[in-house]
């Protein structure tokens, strides 16, 4: 499916459609219906409320596996998780039970190797079954836990692990098999040509379902992750201000004095004369200030009066 054309936001959409007729599924895994004219990608991504620019991310890849991208952070994890989610419901609740019932239809049921053939698709169904349930079980949820804010501890996106490897030699046996099998009638025959024409097709489009997960939705993952991090680091720096603000708040005028003298490398004894109160005081003093600001040596003393105005650089004793 491979044109060379790169398609953009003023594209028609009907032409990418007519160029690339395998990109029907694709719209509607993206939640985007038929019947839209001769309006552009981007006007029918905005009507139908679906990124732009992460469509077309997809859809060029898809066309020629066209990888780089302006910004990976730009892609929308939202739209490419409602894409991954509707290729699932469309793939596990009607492509592949529609293949089994052309095998059905196509082979004899008393025939050993027709039952050869269906319980081999039968393990293959159950595989790629299998891994798609582990990504709604576990990815997806884990997602939309970045999405929301507030990612799942103890998970990360590289902990996914990929099955899809082991659905495809099941799925290489079950049509060499067909290919080798030959009813006896003409009429059988086309059917299960037909079918084994139905499970290539198959078989490319879950290529490039994993293929879209691996090189495009792990990588928007892990920028959202990144930033998750960033924020989540901003946040601490933006409380801890917080909590000295408050601190500053609640020392006494005379700890705010013991805090200066300290920053001038003043002695409890020097302190206690300069501020007319015993070293016990002192002591005391330099307990709850310690308390209250979480600060336990003379270097974060000396950077926490600066920031809180309390001193002047200049009058730090280096």
């Amino acid at each position: 499916m491979k044109n060379q054309k790169m398609y953009e936001a003023g594209d028609k959409m009907i032409s990418l459609i007519r160029d690339n007729y395998n990109l029907l599924q694709c719209l509607g895994s993206f939640g985007i219906s038929l019947g839209f004219g001769d309006k552009t990608v981007k006007q029918v991504c905005e009507d139908q409320g679906v990124d732009t620019y992460t469509f077309l991310a997809v859809v060029n890849f898809m066309i020629n596996g066209y990888r780089e991208m302006d910004d990976v952070s730009r892609l929308s994890v939202a739209t490419l998780l409602q894409y991954l989610k509707a290729s699932h419901n469309y793939f596990l609740g009607f492509q592949l039970p529609f293949i089994r019932k052309e095998l059905v239809d196509a082979l004899d049921e008393n025939d050993n190797l027709a039952r050869l053939i269906l319980k081999l698709y039968d393990e293959y169904s159950r595989a790629v079954t299998q891994h798609m349930r582990y990504e709604e079980k576990t990815v997806f949820p884990y997602v939309e836990s970045l999405i929301g804010g507030k990612p799942l501890a103890n998970y990360a996106i590289d902990m996914y692990s990929k099955h899809h490897g082991q659905e495809s030699s099941k799925l290489r046996e079950l049509k060499s098999i067909i290919i080798k099998y030959f009813p006896g009638d003409s009429l059988r025959n086309n059917q299960l040509s037909a079918t084994l024409y139905d499970i290539y097709n198959n078989e490319e489009w879950l290529a490039l379902h994993a293929e879209v997960e691996d090189n495009i939705f792990i990588p928007a993952i892990r920028s959202l992750e990144e930033r998750s991090r960033q924020s989540d680091v901003s946040a601490k720096i933006s409380n801890m201000i917080g909590r000295n603000q408050e601190g500053a708040d609640a020392l006494g005028e005379r700890e705010k004095d013991v805090i200066v003298a300290l920053v001038q490398g003043m002695s409890n004894k020097e302190i206690a004369e300069h501020l007319c109160i015993s070293v016990n005081t002192v002591i005391t003093h330099r307990r709850n200030i310690a308390r209250k600001l979480q600060i336990h040596s003379a270097a974060g003393l000396t950077i926490y009066a600066i920031v809180n105005n309390l001193i002047d650089i200049s009058a730090v004793k280096l």
